[in-house]
Formats: C-alpha cells, sequence, structure tokens
C-alpha cells in the first residue's frame, strides 16, 4: 500500500514538472526559431535573435539598472531584516507580533499596489530621485523574504551556543559576528538569493518607477514586444533563465563550500 501511495505521489510530481518545463522548452525552441516572428513549428534555425539583444540600447541599460537596483535592494533587506529578526527572536519585545507582521505587510499588497503608492508617495509628493525611489520599492519587496528565512533559521538556532560565547568572555556583539551569523549563514545567501531574483525580474513596481533617464529590464522587454514580436524576446528569457540558474548554482557551491570549511574546522 505504501509502495502504492510513492508510485502515484511520484507520477504525480513528474507531471507537475513536465506542466511546470514545457512553456521554458518552448521559448528556448523558439528562440532559434528564424522567421521574423514567435510560431511552432519553427522553419529553421538561427542565432541572430540572441545577437540582436546586444544592438537594443535599452535591454543592455535596462540589464545593468536592474543588476544594480537588485544588489542594493537585496543587501539593504539583509543589513535591516537581520538585526530585527535577532531582536524578535532574541528579546522579549512589547507587541512582537505587530512588528513581525508590519515586516510581512508588502507580501499582504498587490505588488501594483505598492508601486503606485511609491510612485504617488516619493516621487510625485516627496519628489524623490527615480534611482531611490526604485531601491525603496524593491527593498519593500526583499525585506519579508529575509524576514521569513532568516527568522526560520534562528529558531532553529540553539541560544546555548551564543550564551556559551558570552560565558567565555565574547561580548554579545562579537557573538552576534562571531557565533550568529555563521550558524545563518545558509539562511541568509538563499534570502539574498530569492531577494535577488525577485527584485532583477520584478515587472509591477519597476513599471510604475520607470523614469525617462532610468530604464529597468523588465519594462524594456515590455516596451519592445509592444511594437515587436519577433523572437528576440525568447532569446533574451533564455539568456535570463541561464543567469538566474547560474546565480542558483553559485549559490549553493558557497554554502556547500561554507559547509565543508565548518566541517573541517
Amino acid at each position: 500500500m505504501l509502495n502504492r501511495k510513492n508510485k502515484t505521489l511520484a507520477i504525480i510530481s513528474i507531471i507537475i514538472l513536465i506542466l511546470l518545463m514545457f512553456p521554458l522548452l518552448l521559448v528556448i525552441i523558439t528562440s532559434f526559431n528564424n522567421q521574423d516572428s514567435i510560431s511552432l513549428p519553427i522553419k529553421g534555425f538561427t542565432l541572430s535573435w540572441y545577437a540582436n539583444i546586444f544592438q537594443q540600447p535599452d535591454f543592455i541599460s535596462g540589464f545593468e539598472s536592474s543588476l544594480f537596483v537588485a544588489i542594493i535592494a537585496s543587501l539593504s533587506a539583509l543589513i535591516i531584516g537581520i538585526p530585527a529578526v535577532y531582536a524578535l527572536t532574541r528579546f522579549n519585545i512589547v507587541h512582537k507580533s505587530w512588528f513581525q507582521s508590519f515586516f510581512l505587510s508588502p507580501t499582504l499588497i498587490p505588488e501594483i499596489v505598492i508601486g503606485f503608492a511609491l510612485y504617488q508617495a516619493a516621487v510625485i509628493t516627496l519628489r524623490l530621485p527615480v534611482m531611490p525611489s526604485l531601491i525603496i520599492g524593491h527593498f519593500l519587496l526583499c525585506l519579508p523574504y529575509v524576514i521569513r528565512l532568516v527568522t526560520a533559521s534562528m529558531l532553529l538556532m540553539d541560544k546555548n551556543i551564543e550564551e556559551a560565547a558570552w560565558v567565555c568572555g565574547c561580548s554579545p556583539q562579537k557573538g552576534f559576528f562571531l557565533i550568529v551569523l555563521p550558524n545563518i549563514k545558509a539562511s541568509i545567501v538563499a534570502a539574498f538569493m530569492m531577494c535577488f531574483i525577485n527584485s532583477f525580474n520584478n515587472i509591477p513596481i519597476s513599471l510604475f518607477m520607470n523614469g525617462p533617464s532610468i530604464t529597468m529590464l523588465p519594462p524594456a522587454i515590455l516596451n519592445y514586444l509592444q511594437n515587436n514580436y519577433d523572437p528576440t524576446v525568447s532569446a533574451i528569457s533564455v539568456v535570463l533563465m541561464i543567469f538566474t540558474a547560474l546565480i542558483m548554482l553559485l549559490t549553493e557551491k558557497l554554502v556547500g563550500l561554507n559547509k565543508l570549511t565548518d566541517r573541517s574546522n
């Protein structure tokens, strides 16, 4: 009976995996089509659409802007989120649940609403430049991922390890950097990866906070798609998939190397 349930779960998992991967496979196939439109089946093979990516100035500048904003927003979320999680999990703060709900509240609001509200408040009312407004918006998008992932690691971490360091003469500040952070580094790396990917690929906030001097990559792709229906969009989608996969592999290797270092020590 148990083996039958395992086989059923395996079949369901395979079907779900196929449904998830099939659209990606179609995108990859259409990116090599030698016709001027996205169509299946393809009539021939060409790499010209990949070369066309680098002939679009908006794609190049959009990639640079999205990369910069994603890195700054992710690091900012880590810098703010990690101390916040530490305070919420280690100290008896009044209205602790309220603060936790406050930090996670951006996930309850549609991103398009966040983008519109930030545009009204930051750009129109406060007249902030576009780049700081973009970073603020993406920071709000990233912060809940840091709070959730780091909170899980902090709750699983044994408090006695940190207290033992204090007994041995380590100050609380030094113990935070030498004891706490190394024990939760896997969740920190995972949080950065989640923040970076979601910020880099974000459309609603980037669309509202886009300006004439700054172009983000997702809005640039949408603008290109409005005027062109050639496989360049499929090609850049494949490039972004490879870029995201490389980030995930590098992150996994980084965490793996850290674990091996810890074991050797």
